[in-house]
């Protein structure tokens, strides 16, 4: 099986908005971002996450796709459209120290995220009727797949760049897991 992960476009977040389970805007010429991704693969199965900046993507390509809720981004509680220097700092700060275990009120810490994308991954990498696979979704699901591949500490995610509108491709067979490619 080949799985195509790829990153929504670019967002219109002028005043530095935390978002993650909130909808947020894509860039105003986003159709153009469109039209700078390669996607002429045939897909036995597409999924999406129900977020809206992804499905638009979806839609462009006019993909025969389903959603899950297992792959939305972060959900950052009552920080969500906050901007980020308006979070209280004894939240934030808290949060910048330990952002694996700590999680915003009415949020979702790093590991409950994880849990969930990992119950997808596991879910998707056990299919055996797809050859190609493409996954509409947001660098935190990316990087975590990708944590749960090459093992690293959760702690050490960041350090992957996941760009938008970029695929990684995925390659899982004879239950051997390889990346073949980041942010193409």
């Amino acid at each position: 099986m080949e799985i195509h992960l790829i990153r929504h476009t670019a967002v219109e977040n002028p005043d530095n908005l935390c978002y993650g389970f909130a909808e947020m805007s894509l860039r105003k010429n986003y159709v153009e971002d469109f039209k700078a991704i390669d996607l002429v693969e045939d897909f036995d199965l597409i999924i999406s996450s129900p977020s809206q900046r992804c499905q638009l993507l979806a839609k462009y390509f006019q993909l025969n796709y389903q959603t899950d809720e297992r792959i939305k981004e972060m959900n950052f509680g009552d920080w969500e459209l906050q901007k980020w220097t308006d979070i209280p700092e004894n939240e934030i700060n808290l949060w910048y120290e330990d952002f694996i275990n700590i999680k915003a009120t009415n949020g979702e810490n790093l590991l409950e995220m994880k849990h969930r994308v990992s119950e997808f991954w596991n879910e998707l990498i056990a299919k055996e009727n797809s050859n190609k696979v493409l996954i509409v979704s947001h660098a935190g699901v990316i990087r975590l797949i990708l944590q749960s591949i090459l093992k690293f500490p959760l702690e050490n995610m960041f350090n992957i760049q996941i760009d938008y509108g970029k695929k990684t491709i995925i390659s899982v067979k004879d239950g051997l897991i390889s990346i073949k490619k980041i942010n193409i």
